[in-house]
């Protein structure tokens, strides 16, 4: 049995936090790893498959995924860089925990290889494709201050940006 971590808050767009430039992690140590596991909790709490350190409001560069069916195989990228990316592109619906229950289709990168460090510290490498190639780009997006919804056309992200701040005063109305 995992030990019960902290449950982080997830920022909701359109806050400007979420628009942060993340730090390159300078050593993976234990409060490092303790990100990592506060992360996993969070994002299988929501029922997330990805959720990136910028979404809890820590600006530095740490994503956690897990696009495996039984949602038991976590992958920890620490200070990830894409190494390649193919020609071929792919359009997914995608949706993100910052931005809840809103899907729209965004075209990305059909593969791609990430060298990241893992939560040992010790460099790896991968090569993504289908929805853990989505994945990966959506989160580094995060880490750059992206959010999918910067790829939908402006009325589109009107629209979301209403809802969003909409749904936020009504929970602040409703405490």
């Amino acid at each position: 049995m995992r030990p019960t971590m902290a449950k982080l808050n997830i920022l909701r767009y359109p806050d400007p936090r979420l628009h942060t430039l993340a730090k390159p992690v300078a050593a993976v140590d234990d409060r490092v790893r303790r990100l990592v596991e506060d992360l996993l909790e969070t994002m299988y709490a929501a029922e997330g498959v990805g959720l990136a350190a910028t979404q809890v409001d820590v600006h530095e560069r740490v994503i956690v995924m897990d696009t495996s069916s039984e949602r038991d195989n976590p992958l920890i990228l620490i200070n990830p860089e894409i190494t390649a990316r193919s020609v071929e592109l792919a359009v997914a619906e995608e949706g993100c925990l910052s931005v809840p229950q809103i899907y729209d289709k965004v075209e990305r990168h059909a593969r791609v290889t990430v060298r990241a460090l893992g939560r040992d510290g010790e460099a790896f490498e991968i090569e993504a494709e289908g929805l853990t190639a989505v994945c990966v780009q959506h989160e580094m997006d995060h880490l750059l201050g992206k959010v999918f919804v910067e790829y939908l056309s402006p009325l589109k992200r009107d629209r979301i940006r209403t809802k969003m701040l909409k749904k936020t005063r009504e929970e602040q109305r409703g405490r």
